[in-house]
């Protein structure tokens, strides 16, 4: 408008509009490129930045784990004692740092997160009935949090079809001793060219608490390594977006086309006073580290199993445990990009002491590198890689099989309450192939492949193949289990009395393989 301005009082003195529009035009932008957004604030003091949050607003806290996590708002709040927040997030932290803070000292009456990750308080007053909790699959959750800030108002996912989350019951706030008071309710279901998909509402915050790397002095903000996670759809889905950085820059010292998040979505920024970055589980090697090294037991078996599973070229996800040990048996001569659902493609070894860095984890939040020609995203851009089908492989762990491909691996209902996160995404795509790698039977010496789960589900019929370290079987959706492997020191007597369901046996069966070492 201020260039209208000027351009129609040029106009007014007689000015050739040919001869200085241009001229008048370039001047504009010479004068708007060095000046700051005059609709962005800029604050030095955590506290004012978050004074005018009330109580009972929902606040969007970005972070992955404790990555990315922003520490002085979260800081601030405490100081406000603003109570009965509702509060999105994608984890919940630890006891005494990040959300677990605020969970302390009661100012959250509700979350909507997908893992409770390690936090025993957080378990602890959900079942006590101090605490509503609201589990959704992460991806969903990251896609409905940007959902929010695009204006849809829902949109259709196949995540967690034939599981509780479009059944239904999914507790969500107890009493004191421990009935049930508030469940999850069922979601609409449609079918498009054969599949099912459930119809999921967009979320919106009063709030959005953002930690960003870098901001120039217009709002527009970077982000550094995998600390970009659930902060870029934060920043667009609420009504006031407060981002916390480490630096402040002038305009122009980053260039366009490196713009994470555009100042159109930021009303306020913050450099943080200092800056914890606490790493959840620092994982490192030695230089000496190698394949053999590894001791050799039954998970191990089960490792180098699995790592016959990898092919060329091929891009794959691997849950926290076995999958990510089974890393590092990929043979030298195959290619296969590590994907990590919290912003990374191209995941390389753990780190050594000196390169670890606390805004690099993957989605054990563990402290990890990446490789040359890795990258860095958001997680809703993570996330529709997965239902995308763009992954040819999913490996990840499970707590129970059934003879059909059902998984289960996120809740004992009324004791562990363990999250979602980003399985149910992961298996929800049928193009992408699903291996369940495990220990046979639980501490118990009880069977975790049977005819039926009996816990809650993360997928229906979604594994292909399970791997343990007596066996290998491959699943059919309609035909049961077919024994494809055999470990030399495991009878078939052995076999049928650990395993709770029937099992053909393939008439090619043979002794269960490993990777050379």
């Amino acid at each position: 408008m201020a260039a209208l301005r000027l351009l129609a009082s040029a106009l007014g003195r007689g000015v050739p509009a040919g001869h200085a529009g241009p001229e008048l035009f370039q001047g504009c932008a010479r004068r708007f490129s060095t000046s700051p957004c005059s609709r962005v604030k800029f604050y030095t003091d955590p506290v004012e930045a978050v004074i005018d949050v009330k109580d009972g607003a929902t606040v969007m806290l970005g972070g992955f784990g404790l990555c990315g996590i922003p520490e002085n708002l979260i800081g601030a709040l405490l100081k406000t004692r603003v109570k009965d927040l509702k509060v999105v997030s994608s984890n919940v932290g630890v006891d005494d740092f990040g959300l677990g803070l605020l969970l302390t000292t009661k100012q959250v009456k509700r979350i909507i997160c997908s893992y409770l990750g390690e936090n025993a308080l957080c378990e602890k007053q959900f079942l006590s009935g101090q605490l509503e909790l609201e589990m959704t699959p992460q991806g969903t959750l990251a896609e409905r949090i940007r959902a929010g800030g695009a204006g849809v108002p829902a949109f259709y996912t196949p995540t967690g079809y034939g599981t509780m989350v479009q059944e239904g019951g999914t507790p969500i706030h107890y009493s004191s001793d421990g009935h049930r008071l508030n469940l999850s309710r069922p979601r609409e279901v449609r079918e498009f060219k054969g599949q099912h998909y459930l119809l999921e509402r967009a979320i919106k915050g009063d709030f959005a608490f953002v930690k960003g790397w870098k901001a120039d002095r217009s709002g527009n903000v970077v982000f550094r390594g995998s600390a970009r996670n659930f902060n870029v759809p934060m920043c667009k889905a609420a009504d006031v977006t407060v981002v916390e950085v480490e630096e402040i820059v002038d305009v122009g010292t980053f260039p366009p086309e490196d713009v994470h998040v555009s100042n159109i979505y930021v009303d306020r920024v913050i450099k943080g006073p200092k800056f914890e970055k606490r790493i959840e589980r620092l994982t490192t090697r030695n230089k000496g580290d190698s394949k053999s090294s590894l001791k050799e037991d039954i998970k191990t078996r089960i490792v180098k199993r699995a790592a016959l599973e990898f092919e060329d070229g091929m891009y794959a996800n691997l849950g926290i445990g076995i999958p990510v040990l089974a890393s590092n048996f990929i043979s030298p001569d195959k290619t296969v990009y590590l994907h990590s659902e919290n912003g990374i493609l191209g995941l390389g070894p753990f780190p050594l002491k000196e390169e670890v860095d606390p805004d690099i984890i993957n989605a054990g939040k563990q402290t990890v590198t990446v490789v040359p020609g890795g990258c860095f995203f958001s997680s809703d851009e993570s996330f529709a890689m997965i239902r995308g089908g763009h992954l040819q492989l999913t490996m990840l762990g499970a707590m129970q099989v059934s003879k059909y491909g059902d998984l289960a691996n996120w809740m004992i209902p009324g004791k562990k309450v363990k999250g979602m996160g980003g399985a149910m995404d992961l298996v929800s795509n049928p193009k992408t192939r699903v291996v369940v790698t495990m220990e046979h039977c639980t501490k118990e010496k009880t069977p975790k492949i049977l005819e039926t789960c009996t816990l809650p589900l993360t997928g229906k019929n979604c594994v292909h193949r399970i791997i343990t370290e007596k066996a290998v079987f491959d699943v059919n959706e309609s035909k049961g289990l077919m024994l494809m492997e055999l470990w030399e020191g495991c009878t078939m007597d052995e076999l049928k009395k650990s395993t709770g369901c029937d099992f053909a046996v393939s008439p090619n069966l043979r002794p269960m393989q490993q990777v050379a070492t």
